[in-house]
């Protein structure tokens, strides 16, 4: 992927906030890159002692801890900081990762790849120091994996405080040379911040894809981040939320490419990578999409739509009024509320003719024990189930999209119950494994297609690295 020749067609492209310019693949269709599962043998973060089973029960428990995030994040949307500009966002905690290639010679770096956050930051080297930088390195700063060197790229800049970037942060802080400063709180108690700056990003189009080449976007607004205290997997972040200052919005805005993107998620036991689409290769137009539009939330970089009801077989359930469900490629499961997820898991456990066995997690609310069925038996004794959704569409759910194995020989319902404290329902990875999901924020839209995921990204060897 590295030393893949660059094929460049130059293409001026003006963004409302960035000013980026872009140089696409051939036909200017946009591009494709690898969306990594931070558990798969791809992934510089997998752990090959895990188990397939231990590897989902993992992803479940990260799973939890994210959306108590989110819970945050809601109650803390409209609070004002304590400490004049930090702003709380969700969990550092996600699920997928995508290379990006910084600077001007690229440096490669992996990030995660966040649905539901905007700002793109990556971690900075102490050989960034100059006007603004120093000022804000913190002499108790964690060195996490790869580091950008600003002083080694040519196309770096900072961004100054009456920029209307610098405004679009939900605080930002203005040392004597008038830079642009942030500082974002996680979850978890870490914490991030730095300068934000501007650079070039390069992205490396998908093998086999039409054109097979690289993507150069000038200009392109991120955190370059001098203090991190806390754990973090990864050497940044990529925002792909709905904001102005994430890559999708920055990317499209004003530009041919649009603001859309889309994924095609491969279920957890296929050793394949998924695909991270951009501009026009992002319309879902598979057999059988189904389109719903987005509605507002009170978390800008969230997409969340309207969840109406959700159906087994000639059973359907309605939703309380106003349902919202955040779609969310970060978070591993489905969390619905309790009035909707009691229902489910009780006609769930009359159809399916299996020994109930114990929950390895509290918060796993219905389990069976699979030990003595062949695999191939087990998905068709489990039932379909529908997701009724905004603007009449409807989302059928496989058996791969509602059950995992959590424990050799114990099968799970990939569904919890919401808190009280999160005001939507969250639609998680899981159940959306096998599913082109395309995001579009030009139209207000978001779309389901059921997809043969693990033929959409063709990705080296498995074995090989990064």
């Amino acid at each position: 992927m590295r030393s893949r020749a660059l094929l460049l067609v130059a293409v001026v492209l003006t963004a409302q906030l960035c000013a980026c310019t872009a140089y696409a693949g051939s036909g200017g269709d946009g591009f494709s890159v690898e969306f990594i599962h931070r558990d798969s043998v791809r992934s510089p973060f997998h752990d090959p002692t895990l188990t397939a089973p231990a590897r989902v029960l993992e992803a479940a428990r990260r799973s939890a801890a994210r959306a108590a995030a989110l819970s945050r994040s809601y109650v803390r949307a409209d609070a004002p900081s304590a400490d004049g500009f930090v702003s709380e966002v969700t969990s550092r905690s996600s699920e997928y990762l995508m290379v990006v290639n910084i600077g001007t010679p690229p440096t490669p770096m992996v990030a995660i790849a966040d649905t539901g956050s905007d700002l793109i930051w990556l971690n900075c080297s102490s050989g960034g120091d100059g006007p603004g930088l120093a000022a804000a390195r913190d002499a108790d700063a964690q060195s996490l994996g790869v580091q950008f060197d600003p002083s080694k790229s040519t196309t770096f800049s900072l961004v100054d405080c009456d920029s209307g970037a610098c405004g679009e942060l939900p605080d930002a802080a203005c040392g004597t040379d008038s830079k642009c400063r942030y500082s974002y709180s996680y979850g978890d108690g870490s914490h991030t911040s730095g300068v934000l700056s501007t650079e070039t990003f390069t992205f490396a189009d998908a093998p086999g894809a039409r054109g097979d080449g690289t993507t150069r976007v000038a200009h392109v607004n991120f955190g370059c981040s001098t203090t991190f205290v806390g754990t973090f997997i990864g050497d940044g972040l990529v925002g792909l939320g709905g904001g102005d200052l994430s890559l999708v919005s920055q990317l499209g805005a004003d530009t041919s490419l649009g603001r859309r993107f889309s994924y095609c998620l491969v279920p957890y036991s296929v050793m394949a990578s998924s695909a991270l689409n951009f501009g026009s290769r992002a319309a879902v137009t598979d057999p059988g999409a189904a389109t719903m539009p987005l509605i507002p939330s009170q978390v800008k970089a969230y997409y969340t739509v309207e969840l109406r009801s959700v159906k087994v077989g000639s059973k359907t359930f309605a939703a309380p009024d106003q349902s919202p469900v955040i779609v969310d490629s970060g978070t591993t499961l489905t969390y619905l509320p309790e009035a909707l997820l009691d229902p489910l898991v009780k006609e769930l456990t009359q159809r399916i003719k299996l020994p109930p066995a114990q929950s390895p997690e509290k918060f796993l609310p219905l389990c069976f024990d699979v030990s003595g069925v062949p695999d191939g038996r087990v998905a068709a004794m489990i039932p379909e189930v529908t997701l009724g959704l905004g603007g009449g569409a409807a989302v059928t759910l496989k058996a791969e999209n509602t059950f995992v194995e959590v424990q050799e020989g114990t099968l799970c319902l990939a569904v919890a119950a919401k808190s009280e404290q999160l005001p939507a329902s969250i639609i998680g990875n899981i159940a959306q494994q096998n599913m082109h999901v395309g995001y579009d924020l030009d139209k207000g839209t978001v779309t389901f297609a059921p997809a043969d995921c693990a033929s959409s990204y063709p990705a080296p060897s498995p074995s090989g690295s990064l």
